[in-house]
Order: C-alpha cells, then structure tokens, then sequence
C-alpha cells in the first residue's frame, strides 16, 4: 500500500513564477502535435547537452504544472493509486476529518482499512469530488434561471 505525503507545500518565488510563465507558453507552441512522443534536449551548467525522448502526454502535465505556477500556485503530482490518510483526504475535500469519516461510514466514498486507520484511494477521492462538483454546479444554474424566471435583478 502506497501512501503519499500531502503536507510539504513549496509556493514559487517570484523568479520562479516568471520562468514558469515564460516556459509554459513556449512548451504550449510544441504541443499541439499529434506525436506519441517529443525529443527534448537539456543543457547542465557545464553546457552538456542530453537528448531526452518524453511521452506527448507527459510534456502537456508537464504545462499545466508551469501553468499553475506561473499563476503562483504550489503544485502536488499524486499517483492515481495513491492511498490517502482520512486527513489528507479531508485536506484535499477542505473538509474537517471527521466530516470525511462521516462520508465514508455512510458509505458515499470508498474505503479500505488498516487496522484501525482507513485509507482512501486517491482515484476514489477525485470521483467523489467530480459528482460533487456536479451536483453543485448543477444547483447553482437551476437558481440563477430560477433568479431569472422572477426577474430579480440578474439579467
């Protein structure tokens, strides 16, 4: 059982967000390409070069983790089969722990024990948090039409 260390967060200085603004918009020019694959070459301090052969897929995380730096914001890559303590999961919900346990004894998320302590799939937890996104979004446009029906000031 894999478990991940959610609790380190690292926000980008300033220096850090300009690059990151910069490299994600020349990275987004090279991948709009239909290629399995892309050839990148890094350059070390000494000006060594090395050819690197990345997944397509890989470069455009690789974007959209620079994308979310440039706006300043720290970054975590979990693995899908990621196992979470009820506290990072709650963490990552920004719910209280024992809200989540609550969630999961009443069986709305997936679970596994260890002992006593639960674990949760990150993969389980992101599910979980779409549907709810959903139902909430879908809630909120059934009451700005409602707002619309009677006309109060939404127009």
């Amino acid at each position: 059982m894999t478990t991940t260390d959610l609790s380190r967060n690292v926000l980008p200085d300033d220096n850090e967000i300009a690059v990151a603004v910069e490299s994600s918009r020349t990275l987004a020019a090279f991948l709009s390409t239909a290629a399995h694959t892309q050839r990148i070459e890094l350059l070390n301090d000494a000006n060594q070069r090395q050819v690197v052969e990345v997944p397509t897929f890989a470069l455009r995380l690789f974007g959209e983790i620079l994308s979310e730096l440039a706006l300043g914001n720290a970054v975590k890559v979990v693995p899908i089969h990621a196992e979470l303590t009820t506290q990072e999961a709650a963490d990552l919900l920004n719910v209280s722990r024992p809200h989540l346990v609550k969630l999961l004894d009443e069986g709305l998320m997936p679970h596994t024990k260890t002992g006593r302590h639960r674990r949760v799939k990150f993969a389980d937890l992101v599910a979980y948090k779409n549907k709810r996104d959903a139902i909430s979004r879908a809630a909120m446009d059934e009451l700005a039409a409602q707002a619309q029906d009677l006309r109060m000031g939404y127009e």
